[in-house]
C-alpha cells in the first residue's frame, strides 16, 4: 500500500514541479551555466534547479505516470523501479562534463544531481526493497510485482 502512495505523492510533486517550470516568474536566468542547444524556457526553477521546456515536459509526463500508477500495486512498483534506475542514471550523467546537459538537450547539472540521486534512492526502496503486504497478494496467493 505504501508503494502506491509513494507513486502518487512523487507523481503529484513531479507534475507540479514540471508545471511550475512553465511559469516565467518562477525562473531565473542562468548565469555562468553551460550553454544548451534547446534554450526555450532555459533557467533556474525556483532559483535552484536548471530546467528548460523539454525537461518540463518530461517532468509532467513522469508525474502523470506516477499519479496513474497509484491505481495498481504492480504498476506502482514498476513505476518506482523505473524511476530509481532512470533517476540514478540522470544523477550519474549530471556529474559527467559534456553529458550533464544530455548533449545540449536537457540541463541535468547542479542541484538536479542531488535531487535525482535522493529521488532514485527513495524510489529504489519502494521499487526493490519494501516487502509486499498481505493486501497486495492476489486471489491465487501469488505476489503481485
Amino acid at each position: 500500500m505504501r508503494t502506491r502512495y509513494f507513486a502518487l505523492i512523487l507523481g503529484i510533486f513531479i507534475l507540479l514541479l514540471g508545471l511550475s517550470g512553465f511559469v516565467p516568474n518562477l525562473l531565473t536566468l542562468p548565469n555562468n551555466a553551460p550553454a544548451i542547444k534547446v534554450d526555450a524556457g532555459y533557467g533556474y526553477q525556483l532559483g535552484l534547479f536548471p530546467t528548460n521546456v523539454i525537461f518540463n515536459l518530461i517532468k509532467v509526463a513522469v508525474g502523470a505516470l506516477g499519479i496513474a500508477a497509484f491505481w495498481s500495486f504492480g504498476f506502482a512498483r514498476s513505476y518506482a523501479q523505473i524511476v530509481a534506475i532512470s533517476y540514478g542514471l540522470l544523477a550519474v550523467l549530471g556529474l559527467i562534463p559534456g553529458a550533464n546537459t544530455m548533449f545540449g538537450l536537457i540541463p541535468i547539472f547542479g542541484n538536479n544531481v542531488w535531487f535525482h540521486a535522493v529521488t532514485a534512492a527513495i524510489a529504489a526502496y519502494f521499487g526493490f526493497v519494501e516487502p509486499v503486504s498481505p493486501q497486495e497478494v492476489n486471489e491465487a496467493g501469488r505476489r503481485i510485482a
